[in-house]
């Protein structure tokens, strides 16, 4: 590997203008991609109206451009249909609406089954869930490197589970699920899988089909597309059944003041003006995503992580956080530096051109579990490249000297 420059460094605007940034937080926030901004830009300048029911030319190109975008978010998840594509804000916002509208469905005693691994948009709902309805809450617990301990399985997951919800990759220690052994537990007592898949889309396009889970959800803006759209696809079936989120315009067949009743899914679950704009904008990202060789750059974003891991190994003092360094991992590599705040060792980093994120990552019961209470962590994506790294690992030596 050389240290030239990643090859699509330059088609991310942000990036392009900042040579001198080494951007190392993929994993809360991606940059978008030139394409994703130039969509955005062409929507709100040449066709900016609202969707459904317009009857002149510039809202039928609106609503045009929305069911393309649905369609393309359809093909990168290989849906069923793009009936089973909703839009919404964002991956918290899915997780939220699966927590409501299936949450309806269940009862006092029900179980649903998430993970001490999870971030907290996958964890919170469920505590409110129980709170409101008297549902029991399960926990799989986790391994001391924050992998899913799948050991407790049989034992967490019986014919009252109805759910289980867990993350398709750590967004702290870059831990993948194993997506297959969860769903086959689920399929034998016939409960439902969603997975968390925020961590997982800027890795490349998924195929919910072979991932055998109900549903879906994920973010614009961690697969290179805006910020403030998201999408959670569901099986046509299980939507069809599941009363509304939210409620107002868009969403309803017919109101009466007796009675309402639902438009069929998606809109059902889309109330009220859509991200219609950032939906466009994600779409283009998502084109272009399937344009890409994956296998290598999975090959490349493993080296780069590799590379990091041998540094930081090298620091006193420093413990990793995470799957033991010849495990399959995402390129997220957290750490802890005894004595030091994260905080304090990310604005030193900062002052040189290095961002990183600092902190319990919403993921307060991994860290419990992992017995830290915050840490630094590391995010490499595809525009990353060996001198980002390098330099990292410059500025952690600084770093130790400057806060001791």
């Amino acid at each position: 590997m050389n240290s030239k420059a990643a090859p699509l460094r330059d088609e991310f605007p942000l990036l392009a203008a900042a040579p001198e940034l080494r951007y190392l937080d993929s994993a809360a926030t991606a940059q978008i991609h030139r394409s994703a901004l130039d969509a955005v830009v062409r929507h709100e300048t040449t066709r900016r109206a609202n969707v459904l029911r317009g009857t002149y030319r510039l809202a039928e190109a609106a609503d045009i451009a929305y069911a393309q975008a649905r369609q393309t978010a359809a093909r990168f998840l290989n849906a069923g249909s793009t009936d089973e594509i909703i839009f919404t804000s964002g991956a918290t916002a899915s997780l939220n609406l699966v927590a409501h509208a299936f949450g309806n469905t269940l009862k006092a005693g029900d179980r649903v089954l998430i993970s001490l691994a999870e971030h907290h948009s996958n964890f919170v709902p469920w505590q409110m869930l129980r709170e409101r309805t008297g549902i029991e809450l399960n926990f799989i617990p986790v391994t001391s490197g924050g992998e899913l301990d799948l050991v407790a399985l049989p034992r967490l997951i019986d014919a009252r589970t109805r759910l289980v919800a867990v993350t398709q990759c750590s967004n702290v220690t870059g831990a993948w699920t194993d997506v297959a052994a969860i769903v086959a537990a689920a399929r034998e007592v016939g409960a439902r899988v969603l997975l968390d898949g925020a961590q997982g889309v800027q890795h490349g396009p998924q195929d919910v089909q072979a991932l055998g889970v109900d549903f879906y959800a994920f973010s614009g803006h961690k697969c290179f597309g805006p910020g403030g759209v998201g999408v959670l696809w569901g099986r046509g079936e299980l939507l069809a059944k599941l009363p509304p989120f939210l409620t107002g315009g868009g969403m309803i067949a017919s109101v009466t003041p007796q009675a309402t009743t639902w438009a069929l899914p998606p809109q059902r679950f889309e109330a009220g003006t859509p991200p219609i704009a950032q939906a466009v904008g994600l779409a283009a990202a998502l084109d272009w995503m399937m344009t890409l060789d994956w296998q290598q750059i999975h090959a490349r974003e493993s080296r780069l992580c590799e590379l990091l891991i041998e540094g930081l190994q090298r620091i006193p003092t420093l413990r990793l956080l995470g799957p033991a360094p010849s495990a399959a991992r995402a390129p997220i590599v957290s750490f802890e530096i005894s004595g030091l705040h994260p905080h304090d060792i990310c604005q030193v980093l900062d002052a040189h051109q290095l961002a990183l994120r600092g902190g319990h990552h919403c993921a307060q019961p991994l860290l419990a579990a992992l017995g830290v209470e915050a840490c630094t962590r590391a995010s490499i994506a595809l525009y990353n490249d060996e001198s980002d790294v390098l330099a990292l690992l410059d500025g952690l030596t600084f770093a130790l000297k400057e806060l001791r």
